[in-house]
Protein backbone atom coordinates (compact mmCIF):
# COMPACT_ATOMS: atom_id res chain seq x y z
CA UNK A 1 0.00 0.00 0.00
CA UNK A 2 1.38 3.32 -0.90
CA UNK A 3 1.39 6.54 1.44
CA UNK A 4 0.28 9.48 0.33
CA UNK A 5 2.06 12.27 1.84
CA UNK A 6 0.97 16.02 2.71
CA UNK A 7 2.85 16.92 0.03
CA UNK A 8 1.14 14.78 -2.77
CA UNK A 9 -1.85 16.12 -1.08
CA UNK A 10 -0.82 19.32 -1.99
CA UNK A 11 0.04 19.17 -5.42
CA UNK A 12 -2.88 16.64 -6.46
CA UNK A 13 -5.00 19.21 -4.82
CA UNK A 14 -3.40 22.17 -6.56
CA UNK A 15 -3.98 20.20 -10.39
CA UNK A 16 -7.37 18.83 -9.78
CA UNK A 17 -8.43 22.47 -8.99
CA UNK A 18 -6.77 23.85 -12.35
CA UNK A 19 -8.87 21.50 -14.04
CA UNK A 20 -11.99 21.43 -12.19
CA UNK A 21 -11.52 25.55 -12.58
CA UNK A 22 -11.67 24.61 -17.00
CA UNK A 23 -15.15 23.16 -16.62
CA UNK A 24 -17.24 24.02 -13.68
CA UNK A 25 -19.44 26.80 -14.07
CA UNK A 26 -20.11 30.33 -12.33
CA UNK A 27 -22.03 28.79 -9.39
CA UNK A 28 -19.10 26.16 -8.81
CA UNK A 29 -16.87 29.04 -8.51
CA UNK A 30 -18.98 31.32 -6.39
CA UNK A 31 -19.22 28.49 -4.25
CA UNK A 32 -15.59 28.03 -3.37
CA UNK A 33 -15.14 31.87 -2.98
CA UNK A 34 -17.69 31.46 -0.62
CA UNK A 35 -15.78 28.82 1.03
CA UNK A 36 -12.52 31.01 0.99
CA UNK A 37 -14.09 33.79 2.49
CA UNK A 38 -15.30 31.97 5.43
CA UNK A 39 -12.04 30.68 7.09
CA UNK A 40 -11.11 34.21 7.13
CA UNK A 41 -10.83 36.61 10.52
CA UNK A 42 -13.88 38.03 11.51
CA UNK A 43 -15.85 37.33 15.26
CA UNK A 44 -14.07 34.21 15.12
CA UNK A 45 -10.48 34.14 14.53
CA UNK A 46 -9.23 32.22 11.36
CA UNK A 47 -7.04 30.22 13.94
CA UNK A 48 -10.22 29.12 15.61
CA UNK A 49 -12.17 28.58 12.26
CA UNK A 50 -9.44 26.23 10.84
CA UNK A 51 -9.81 23.89 14.21
CA UNK A 52 -13.74 24.03 13.46
CA UNK A 53 -13.20 22.85 9.99
CA UNK A 54 -10.77 20.09 10.95
CA UNK A 55 -13.17 18.61 13.86
CA UNK A 56 -16.04 18.30 11.11
CA UNK A 57 -13.65 17.01 8.87
CA UNK A 58 -13.05 14.52 10.80
CA UNK A 59 -16.69 13.95 12.16
CA UNK A 60 -17.65 13.54 8.50
CA UNK A 61 -14.16 11.43 7.61
CA UNK A 62 -13.16 13.34 5.20
CA UNK A 63 -9.60 12.66 5.13
CA UNK A 64 -8.76 15.23 1.75
CA UNK A 65 -10.74 17.82 4.13
CA UNK A 66 -8.64 17.21 7.16
CA UNK A 67 -5.53 17.73 5.24
CA UNK A 68 -6.98 20.71 4.03
CA UNK A 69 -7.03 21.89 7.48
CA UNK A 70 -4.33 20.34 8.81
CA UNK A 71 -2.27 22.83 6.38
CA UNK A 72 -4.36 25.77 7.31
CA UNK A 73 -4.01 25.16 10.87
CA UNK A 74 -0.36 24.95 10.05
CA UNK A 75 -0.24 28.03 8.59
CA UNK A 76 -1.88 29.62 11.40
CA UNK A 77 0.17 28.52 13.75
CA UNK A 78 -1.89 25.71 15.62
CA UNK A 79 0.01 24.41 18.83
CA UNK A 80 0.35 21.02 19.05
CA UNK A 81 -1.89 20.70 22.00
CA UNK A 82 -4.65 23.10 20.26
CA UNK A 83 -4.84 20.09 17.59
CA UNK A 84 -4.63 17.94 20.39
CA UNK A 85 -7.95 19.50 21.82
CA UNK A 86 -9.81 19.79 18.33
CA UNK A 87 -9.15 16.58 17.43
CA UNK A 88 -10.53 14.75 20.66
CA UNK A 89 -13.29 17.10 19.99
CA UNK A 90 -13.94 15.43 17.02
CA UNK A 91 -13.42 12.25 17.96
CA UNK A 92 -16.14 12.30 20.76
CA UNK A 93 -18.62 14.00 18.56
CA UNK A 94 -17.89 11.08 15.61
CA UNK A 95 -17.20 8.14 17.73
CA UNK A 96 -14.19 5.27 17.43
CA UNK A 97 -15.38 5.21 13.41
CA UNK A 98 -13.02 8.25 13.22
CA UNK A 99 -9.87 6.57 14.93
CA UNK A 100 -8.34 5.92 11.20
CA UNK A 101 -8.81 9.04 10.33
CA UNK A 102 -7.67 10.40 13.36
CA UNK A 103 -4.15 8.47 12.98
CA UNK A 104 -3.68 10.25 9.77
CA UNK A 105 -4.70 13.08 10.85
CA UNK A 106 -1.72 13.07 13.01
CA UNK A 107 1.07 11.52 10.77
CA UNK A 108 -0.19 14.61 8.62
CA UNK A 109 0.84 16.95 11.41
CA UNK A 110 3.82 14.95 12.11
CA UNK A 111 4.97 15.28 7.90
CA UNK A 112 3.97 19.05 8.25
CA UNK A 113 5.62 19.99 11.50
CA UNK A 114 9.09 18.12 9.71
CA UNK A 115 8.75 20.32 7.24
CA UNK A 116 6.31 19.00 4.65
CA UNK A 117 6.12 21.31 1.94
CA UNK A 118 2.68 23.79 3.04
Amino acid sequence: MSKRTIDDFIRERKELIENMSRYCGQDAKRFFHLDSQVYKDGALSAKMKELLGLVASLVLRCDDCINYHLVNCHENGISDEELAEALTVGLIAGGSITIPHLRRAYAGWDELKKGGKV
